[in-house]
């Protein structure tokens, strides 16, 4: 399902000053972020309010999901500036919350667990107050990856699911449902304070009652924030649009998430994994 979106996918352009003032930030320091990659409808809303998802590890993924826009094949070494990088670009920006993720890295061994950590220390021995959200890849269940990321001392920890398990051969090969979910287990094992979070993106052609499953699932991984969304289709030869779902189905799967217990959910159809970030960390830890 391709062509003219509904309407309330409207949003205003973003100013062009601002926009090609953050392009240049960016491109100066050779960094990437999800808000260009993953062709984010949001881009001009964040760039406006001086911030990013920034994309660690270059911008080409070893997995071949079929909803992602992100640049697939054989990767870039890692660069080993790319953390001083990033914390030059934090300062300049007067960023006090960041959010930081990654393509998915099968070629090493480790996953890029280390290029995390070594993230997520220089901002926090840089910047006083500093809150840090990693949106991180499954590492292909590598428990030690895993543990790496959580002892480098990030406050949050999202892993989105992204679909119901029903369709993860279609859309997710290479990853595997039961293991996303182990992950936000394993992080809570690890450390009851970080809080963890997890995201969906709907119309991929999911029932309603497996939207609720997941949550569900979710929920008994102990995962305390939820973001949901709308799936739109980067390409043609991207998995296309089963549906567009209408506001308010999104305002009945928050209702829901919060009276299964999560601390927060972020669920209309512009959300994505770093939406309202922040403010849903804060609700998290009231």
């Amino acid at each position: 399902m391709r062509g003219r979106l509904p309407p309330w996918f409207k949003q205003r352009l973003a100013d062009p000053n601002v926009m090609s003032s953050m392009h240049g930030l960016l491109d100066g320091l050779k960094l990437h972020t999800i808000c260009q990659s993953a062709l984010c409808p949001n881009i001009g809303r964040c760039f406006t309010a001086g911030t990013a998802t920034f994309l660690i590890l270059g911008d080409t993924c070893t997995r071949r999901c079929t909803f992602c826009a992100v640049k697939k094949g054989q990767p870039s070494p890692v660069d080993e500036a790319e953390p001083e990088h990033l914390l030059e670009a934090v300062k300049n920006l007067g960023l006090s919350y960041v959010v930081v993720t990654s393509v998915t890295r099968d070629d090493l061994p480790d996953g890029g667990a280390s290029q995390f950590v070594h993230t997520v220390t220089r901002l926090r021995e840089n910047v006083p107050g500093i809150t840090v959200e990693v949106l991180v890849p499954d590492f292909r269940g590598s428990e030690e990856a895993i543990r790496m990321v959580v002892a480098s001392g990030p406050q949050v920890i999202n892993h989105n699911v992204e679909t119901v398990s029903r369709l993860y051969a279609e859309v997710r090969p290479g990853a595997n449902y039961d293991r996303s979910l182990e992950l936000l287990y394993a992080v809570k094992k690890l450390d009851r304070t970080i809080v963890t979070k997890s995201g969906l993106m709907l119309g991929l052609g999911e029932s309603r009652e497996e939207i609720i499953e997941v949550m569900s699932d979710l929920r008994e991984a102990n995962c305390n924030l939820l973001t949901i969304g709308q799936y739109l289709q980067p390409s043609p030869q991207h998995h296309p649009v089963v549906r567009f779902i209408p506001p308010e189905e999104f305002v009945g799967y928050e209702a829901t998430g919060r009276e299964m217990g999560f601390a927060e959910v972020a669920s209309s159809p512009l959300v994505r994994s770093s939406y309202r970030a922040a403010e849903l960390y804060n609700k998290a830890k009231n």
